[in-house]
């Protein structure tokens, strides 16, 4: 078993939404059960409704309730997260995995979590044919160090992107995977990215779908677990 995970992780399939700020919030109480022991560790895998996560940077911005607007334009929610980075999009042709777990020292390996997940996902994706690997992409929306890329011919797109909240006692380590119909995803953010004033390129936003047709999230969401279950016992 690594030493990232639990023992034993619970899986439950969220088969339903319950709204872009509503589903952000419940990781959050759960966080917070865990922390308590009220909840097992586990891993809460859904996808969402059309959503556009800002960090709290950007609520700070000038464009930020113009932003909000072109969500809203776009058919996306608007919400704000609680973890860091910038702006990012999903929908239904995404899947978020959150994992929870309780840890008494729940700061310590909170960087090389950021690895060791990267890794993790970019296996589940390379195991249907992806060629994944971990890291920043120029240019890339939400940008970060640890994110998941896709290579094909027309040069490398982010897959997935990763944040983590911290509370004394217990994580939560978010990662989000865009599987199908990246067009939108990308359309949102140039309008959100440009009331905000932030640069990016929209040639680096796309989805496992853009680079293997017949892959779905059903597929990832195996994939994943598959992973997972490389490391430790799930039920």
């Amino acid at each position: 078993m690594s030493a990232m995970m639990a023992p034993l992780l619970e899986v439950h399939r969220q088969l339903h939404n319950l709204g872009a700020e509503a589903d952000l919030n419940y990781a959050l109480e759960l966080l917070a059960r865990v922390k308590t022991g009220d909840q097992a560790d586990m891993l809460r895998l859904y996808r969402p409704e059309p959503t556009v996560a800002f960090g709290q940077r950007d609520t700070r911005l000038e464009g930020f309730s113009h932003a909000e607007q072109v969500s809203r334009e776009h058919g996306f929610v608007p919400a704000v997260r609680k973890a860091g980075g910038r702006a990012a999009a999903y929908h239904q042709g995404t899947l978020v995995v959150d994992h929870l777990q309780r840890e008494d020292d729940a700061i310590a390996g909170a960087k090389a979590r950021f690895g060791f997940f990267g890794d993790l996902f970019a296996q589940a994706l390379r195991s249907l044919g992806v060629d994944a690997a971990v890291g920043e992409i120029p240019g890339e929306y939400c940008p970060g160090e640890f994110s998941v890329y896709g290579s094909g011919p027309a040069g490398r797109i982010k897959l997935v992107g990763t944040a983590q909240r911290v509370v004394s006692g217990a994580w939560l380590f978010s990662s989000v995977i865009v599987v199908e119909n990246s067009a939108p995803i990308r359309s949102v953010l140039t309008g959100t990215y440009a009331a905000l004033g932030l640069e990016w390129d929209p040639a680096t936003a796309g989805a496992a779908q853009d680079l293997i047709p017949e892959i779905t999230v059903d597929d990832v969401e195996d994939a994943v677990l598959a992973a997972y279950a490389a490391h430790t016992a799930l039920s």
